[in-house]
């Protein structure tokens, strides 16, 4: 493990023993999954930690945990952090600095953190489905007026338009309203089960099965859930998940601007501030 990553464990020791505490499920998923699987661990570039809940143990969590995290721990979402513009909690470590070079110009915790990802179920009518698409792209661009990221022009045009009419500041706002609509198909009555925050698009709408009751692992050492048809979920994320990518592609996800374990980045506000009023 490297530094980064070592911080990460210790908060996932956290939320498994708060999760543990309130007999809530969870799995780790995505690349945490698959380094759990192909590793024993972390993928040794990977540079983040990523659980996924059932939309009701997620919400008991968001609920129950802020009040037994252990001081210098956050639960970051919409509601702790109106600025936090995804539709996913993050577990952050105060003491320490990540600024995301993707979140530089929000003023958020930007602690070292791990993802904690709903998981919510998915309409089986093709009309349902159309419908949750295109609201969810309504929601996401206004989400995205607010990311200052490479655009196309079309895409600069358009959040140009939502930032006229204030979209970058009702984060909050469009975020309590996205989440209304993808938690409204109860995991219990669903086939199939949703990442609807993850980066994986459709690849991430998968059968209910896959995750079924999980399977123990060992992960760095500790035992972990995971889906338990994980070989059927990894090849729909990864295709030949147990095939190493080439080298060049070996490397973290989550580009930064700021890394400091020791220094929390509220020392780096200034830094910030600067950025915040370039950018928007």
């Amino acid at each position: 493990m490297n530094e980064l990553q070592k911080i990460e464990l210790d908060l996932f020791l956290c939320f498994d023993s708060i999760c543990k505490n309130l007999n809530l499920k969870y799995f780790l998923v995505a690349g945490s999954a698959l380094g759990a699987v192909r590793h024993g661990g972390f993928i040794p570039w990977d540079d983040d930690l990523d659980v996924g809940m059932y939309r009701e143990d997620y919400d008991r969590f968001m609920e129950s945990a802020p009040s037994l995290l252990p001081t210098g721990i956050f639960l970051q979402n919409y509601k702790t952090d109106p600025q936090y513009p995804y539709v996913f909690a993050k577990l952050r470590n105060s003491n320490t600095t990540f600024v995301e070079k993707l979140l530089s110009n929000f003023s958020i915790n930007h602690g070292v953190y791990i993802d904690i990802f709903p998981l919510d179920g998915y309409p089986e009518d093709i009309l349902d489905r159309k419908k949750l698409s295109s609201l969810k792209t309504k929601y996401r661009r206004k989400l995205f007026c607010g990311f200052k990221m490479p655009r196309s022009l079309k895409s600069k045009v358009l959040a140009l338009i939502l930032r006229f009419f204030g979209y970058h500041r009702r984060t909050a706002e469009t975020l309590a309203q996205y989440e209304l609509l993808i938690s409204k198909y109860p995991v219990k009555d669903s086939k199939i089960i949703c990442s609807h925050g993850n980066r994986y698009g459709e690849r991430d709408y998968l059968n209910k099965t896959y995750y079924g009751n999980g399977l123990n692992v060992l992960f760095e050492g500790i035992q972990v859930r995971i889906p338990e048809k994980y070989d059927e979920y990894l090849t729909a994320l990864y295709g030949n998940w147990r095939q190493l990518p080439p080298p060049e592609e070996q490397k973290g996800v989550h580009p930064y601007i700021i890394f400091d374990m020791y220094k929390s980045y509220t020392e780096y506000e200034n830094n910030l501030k600067s950025r915040l009023k370039k950018g928007i």
